[in-house]
């Protein structure tokens, strides 16, 4: 009988001040006091709940204290003093996120593009020679592009870019200018081209076309005047003394041609050499002569006056080379070199890429700026 009472008294929870102690310690001085033999038995301080349950406790008056099982927290975590701060938290915490959401959406429609025109869409290039030919000469013109805008439209397309169409030789694919503000005739007439340019942007469309100045044909009238050191001419190209004996020519460097050989050719009226990166029927343009630069950017104003929304610059790197002319290095060193006759035998360390050209490019993107902030200007881009 004895053993069972024992049994019994193990398994009540006594309960200070109707808390139940699961091991850890609410007030330590409490601990250190007798209880009061003089307090009822009665006083809810001192109650005992059964395991059953059958007595509720009493948390009036109690503190919340380390280590409350959830059936007490439950009832804490009810009562106004905790439950409206929570709730006001929350209800901040939509609100800011509602405001940053509200804050990017703003801040995404009333900033300005990341991508310009001539990046954000479909760009659809056409060679003009094999594209449509409308008077059944055997050549693709304008006129040929012009008639198939409305299927160039089905095809979402926001940008067309028309390569070179300037008049020209055939070497080269036409990119040996004769002319850079002249139509060539297999294409058809400037006015067939002003029809095109207004065709174009009744569409919607913009029109980009190539532009190609490093060099121009030997056709040119510049470098006829060139040869014969006319007037400001003389130095539009790039000159320099070599030796022409028995038809043998001996260059003032290594420097390469991008089709290989030599990149000097002997002029005999001029009795130099001029300078060519690609064909000998290319000179290049000296972009170290200011007037040339002047030139150039005429040219890409009367385009623009046209009606052309941009330009492909292409050649771009080979605008400028270097002045003191010293060779360049030879990828195989072991290698004669007499026999080094193909470009990529040669690194184009003087040739390429030299200081100042990103100068000339951002002075044509001036140009471009500003006449795209002139009135009922189109607006214009470097692609």
């Amino acid at each position: 009988m004895a053993e069972d009472e024992s049994k019994r008294d193990s398994l009540q929870m006594n309960r200070k001040g109707c808390q139940i102690n699961n091991g850890f310690v609410q007030n330590e001085d409490n601990l250190e006091q007798d209880p009061d033999p003089g307090i009822s038995q009665d006083n809810p301080r001192h109650s005992t709940l059964g395991i059953d349950g059958s007595q509720e406790p009493n948390f009036q008056g109690i503190q919340p204290y380390a280590g409350m099982p959830k059936e007490v927290l439950f009832q804490f975590s009810g009562q106004a003093c905790y439950r409206l701060p929570r709730e006001i938290l929350f209800w901040l915490t939509i609100a800011s996120v509602l405001v940053l959401i509200g804050a990017t959406v703003a801040i995404i429609v009333i900033s300005p593009k990341c991508l310009d025109w001539w990046q954000e869409g479909p760009m659809y290039q056409i060679y003009p020679r094999s594209f449509k030919d409308s008077d059944k000469d055997g050549n693709g013109d304008l006129k040929g592009i012009q008639d198939k805008l409305d299927y160039i439209a089905t095809l979402n397309v926001k940008t067309i870019w028309i390569t070179s169409f300037y008049k020209s030789s055939l070497k080269d694919f036409r990119y040996g200018i004769e002319d850079f503000r002249e139509i060539d005739p297999i294409f058809g007439t400037m006015k067939d081209f002003e029809n095109l340019v207004a065709a174009i942007h009744d569409k919607g469309i913009k029109l980009i076309i190539d532009f190609i100045p490093n060099h121009t044909s030997d056709k040119h009238t510049w470098f006829q005047l060139s040869r014969t050191r006319v007037g400001k001419y003389t130095d539009y190209y790039i000159w320099h003394d070599c030796t022409h004996e028995d038809g043998t020519t001996t260059p003032p460097n290594n420097w390469l041609s991008v089709y290989g050989n030599s990149s000097w050719h002997f002029d005999e009226v001029r009795n130099q050499c001029y300078f060519h990166q690609f064909m000998k029927e290319q000179p290049d343009l000296n972009f170290r002569n200011p007037d040339v630069q002047e030139e150039i950017k005429e040219i890409i104003q009367f385009w623009l006056a046209k009606g052309v929304d941009g330009f492909s610059f292409d050649a771009v790197k080979f605008l400028l080379e270097a002045t003191h002319l010293r060779d360049e290095i030879q990828v195989n060193k072991t290698q004669i070199p007499g026999t080094v006759t193909h470009y990529s035998e040669l690194y184009h360390d003087f040739t390429t890429t030299q200081v100042g050209m990103h100068n000339i490019v951002q002075g044509f993107r001036q140009i471009m700026d500003q006449y795209s902030r002139e009135p009922a200007c189109f607006h214009s881009s470097q692609a």
